[in-house]
């Protein structure tokens, strides 16, 4: 009998809402009260979980949008369910897929491709690609009563022809015993065109003929928590948003340090705003996350700490997080700037022009040792 493996793994879930559509027909502001608990909800467990969200109105009619969780343990996942449902949204929506798995290492050895280095597959560490791609997966019972080298040979042709495709990044994860599928796979990609042609050169495989179901399929849309439930329809997360408690000296809290460590950016949300952070050695900026040229998201633009200056994801154009002015590319109008500071562990912006508020972007102060 094989010996149990001490190896840490991830539990993972992938959770598929469908809002009902008396929710649509409510007053504004309280649509706007319930989109603002559940997305403060699900922020709350930010250091409990990893949490992507994924749109999928106008793609798919019975469900709205999926929440890709991944946790250490269970009772995580049980908990952020919990308090969803004691939401006043999430007394609207209803759950028609949800799958649970967990990682583990394959059975089978896939060579690295060149320059790949050694991911680890026990750890999900989703990119920053556009699209997702989910289906359960089960094999047949026949796969599991062939030789393993057998099953090897083909495991090897199905690995070549992935990898023709670079764009695609798959993700496997386990169900065996935990839920009715035996795999979930999810594939990363910017293109639909891509994985289209993917599959169907897969189909064409040897391993295809075990494969007794690997559906439903779900092409889901990466998006912000607050632009995803803007997709559900009725009042604006603007509006939502925009009911946070403000200040008396005009400062909105938006993020902690543990949010926002140096090197790295996020985007928030402040009266109605999508505001760009950016940590650069210590000090933090912020910005208006849409760039002036074709609305791209800044937050996710590669920074240059030298010039302290962000650089556009889609055309290239260069931002000062400093004045906003544009250093490079095609943009040619600034974007807005937001007053910073720290108290504590908690980072606070105020728009510009706000009276008696000082332009100050204060550095993190070390903590102490303890």
């Amino acid at each position: 009998m094989t010996a149990k493996s001490p190896e840490r793994r991830q539990v993972v879930r992938f959770a598929f809402y469908k809002l009902d559509s008396a929710w649509r027909r409510l007053s504004a502001e309280r649509q706007a009260s319930a989109k603002l608990e559940f997305g403060e909800t699900i922020e709350s467990f930010a250091g409990r979980l990893l949490l992507r969200p994924y749109g999928l109105v106008g793609i798919r009619g019975d469900c709205d949008f999926l929440l890709w969780q991944v946790a250490e343990d269970l009772d995580s996942l049980v908990a952020l369910q919990t308090a969803l449902n004691r939401t006043d949204l999430g007394g609207y929506l209803a759950v028609p897929y949800s799958y649970l798995a967990m990682t583990r290492r394959s059975i089978y050895e896939f060579p690295e491709a060149p320059g790949a280095g050694q991911p680890s597959r026990l750890v999900i560490r989703p990119s920053d690609a556009r699209y997702l791609f989910v289906y359960p997966f089960i094999k047949t019972r026949g796969w599991y009563m062939l030789p393993k080298t057998e099953r090897q040979g083909m495991m090897d042709e199905h690995v070549r022809i992935g990898r023709q495709y670079p764009s695609i990044r798959l993700n496997t994860t386990y169900s065996y015993g935990l839920d009715d599928q035996e795999f979930i796979v999810a594939f990363e990609g910017d293109n639909p065109a891509d994985f289209l042609d993917l599959v169907m050169e897969l189909r064409e495989s040897k391993a295809s003929s075990y494969t007794l179901r690997d559906t439903p399929t779900f092409t889901c849309v990466q998006m912000s928590l607050w632009d995803m439930l803007d997709t559900l329809g009725g009042a604006g997360s603007a509006q939502a948003v925009s009911r946070r408690p403000a200040r008396a000296d005009g400062y909105t809290p938006v993020a902690t340090l543990a949010d926002l460590p140096a090197g790295s950016s996020r985007r928030v949300y402040a009266g109605g705003d999508a505001v760009a952070l950016f940590n650069v050695d210590g000090t933090v900026h912020a910005i208006a996350n849409r760039c002036t040229h074709a609305r791209a998201s800044l937050s996710e633009g590669t920074v240059d700490a030298t010039r302290c200056a962000v650089t556009c994801p889609w055309h290239e154009g260069v931002f000062s997080l400093e004045t906003g002015q544009v250093l490079g590319g095609p943009p040619s109008l600034p974007v807005a700037t937001y007053r910073v500071k720290v108290e504590g562990d908690t980072v606070l912006i105020a728009p510009p022009g706000v009276p008696g508020v000082m332009d100050a972007r204060e550095p993190i102060a070390p903590r102490p040792r303890s």
